[in-house]
């Protein structure tokens, strides 16, 4: 798998210059790519003016995700704010170059910022298949939570996935916690992680340091870029992934539970 992760400074409420900004960054690529992902709320930095801000599905951002799939033959994925039944969500679209897409919700909405009050959390958690790979796309404050990150499906011990991802808006005051909790979920998971951050100001006084990441199935940074606007493209390989995985069965001791939504 050839990714591509882009770690900006976002133009708050601002979905034309920021979709601008990516766009120029994306076709400034210097290699083809097969998955490319955005930040959390890439459209408009981490925010809870939602009527303000808020798109339905099939216009404006929805387009250009497709558009940019397309063009670039990779799929392409970020969060941002949706519309939908008089309800605001933090919407993470999975879009393929065929136009063919899929959707998460974020289920962990982060209360002290009352994101609990302004969007309606998700339910359900998606993996999907890609160039041979399965991969979880989760959003920012999901992280902290373990069974919902879990690597395993229903009733096995067999993994879910092979790449678990995260796309964060997270404040630098709490970059210990994002720096070692993507360490912690690729050891525990048995699988890559890769953390999608932002960097930079915004009006709400959260100062952004970045820390996006790479991190193999054993915990190890493989890449990590700080306080720096970045667009890096990594290889990350299956084949490694999975003779790890035969030398260090850990799952295979992994504890059964059931989990209520």
């Amino acid at each position: 798998m050839h990714l591509t992760f882009l770690q900006s400074n976002l133009y708050w409420h601002d979905p034309v210059a920021n979709r601008a900004m990516f766009e120029e960054q994306i076709f400034s690529l210097p290699e083809p790519t097969d998955l490319i992902v955005l930040p959390e709320m890439f459209t408009t930095g981490f925010t809870m003016e939602a009527a303000a801000v808020a798109e339905p599905m099939n216009l404006t951002t929805f387009r250009w995700l497709k558009q940019m799939a397309a063009q670039t033959g990779a799929v392409v994925t970020g969060s941002y704010v949706v519309q939908e039944k008089g309800n605001y969500v933090n919407r993470l679209i999975w879009m393929q170059p065929d136009g063919q897409f899929d959707v998460y919700d974020k289920r962990h909405l982060f209360r002290m910022a009352h994101e609990d009050e302004t969007y309606v959390g998700g339910t359900s958690r998606i993996v999907k298949e890609w160039k041979g790979w399965r991969i979880c796309p989760l959003i920012c404050y999901d992280l902290r939570f373990p069974v919902w990150s879990r690597n395993k499906q229903a009733d096995s011990t067999d993994f879910a996935y092979d790449l678990l991802l995260y796309v964060a808006n997270w404040p630098s005051a709490r970059r210990y916690a994002w720096n070692t909790l993507l360490q912690a979920r690729a050891i525990e998971n048995l699988s890559y992680v890769v953390g999608v951050n932002r960097v930079g100001d915004d009006p709400k006084g959260n100062h952004y340091t970045g820390d996006s990441a790479v991190i193999d199935f054993k915990g190890e940074v493989l890449f990590r870029e700080t306080d720096t606007e970045v667009v890096h493209q990594q290889r990350i390989s299956l084949d490694d992934l999975n003779a790890f995985r035969r030398s260090f069965p850990a799952n295979l001791d992994a504890d059964t539970y059931t989990l209520t939504v």
